[in-house]
């Protein structure tokens, strides 16, 4: 008798394996779209991280700290990131008002054209992928995640050992 060889998992059978796993299936969206977007915004010189830093950046004023916190990036990814950006001439760090230490991070208005380039490149590449489901399943998937990270999904649960988030390479 031969040994049989297994063979590999094919997409369509792990995606049956895990039919249901709602954990399973956010992860894999998010990384299959995370790519798509970082292809997508290549051209423009800009990660979608970067895209990230500069439009959160646009919606007022806030430090480093606070905008790692509000796109989930540690404080340290976040430094570097914000570098980037300066040595790119698209942001700039500003003194915050009250604490010294602090620094504000301003799009410059490069950034601010870079912004408005890559914000055209998200909505083709969201509607491309969306463009899989009818209008009614994409508003609703849409309206389903924004209120599930607005809400019970909104600050990660205490756990050990903590979980890392894991960056795609750029």
């Amino acid at each position: 008798m031969g040994v049989k060889v297994q063979q590999p998992m094919k997409d369509t059978e792990r995606a049956r394996c895990f039919a249901g796993n709602l954990a399973w299936l956010l992860y894999r969206a998010h990384w299959g779209l995370a790519a798509e977007l970082t292809a997508a915004l290549a051209p423009l010189g800009v990660s979608a991280r970067d895209y990230h830093v500069l439009r959160a950046a646009l919606s007022g004023e806030h430090t480093q700290t606070e905008l790692a916190e509000m796109i989930g990036l540690d404080k340290t990814t976040m430094v570097v990131a914000v570098d980037e950006l300066e040595r790119a001439g698209l942001a700039e760090r500003h003194p915050a008002p009250d604490d010294r230490r602090a620094r504000i991070i301003a799009v410059t208005a490069g950034g601010k054209r870079k912004v408005a380039e890559a914000d055209k490149v998200k909505e083709r590449v969201q509607a491309e992928v969306l463009g899989d489901l009818s209008a009614r399943e994409a508003a609703a998937l849409i309206e389903g995640l924004s209120k599930l990270v607005e809400g019970r999904l909104s600050e990660p649960a205490e756990c050990s050992p903590p979980l890392r988030r894991r960056v795609p390479r750029r």
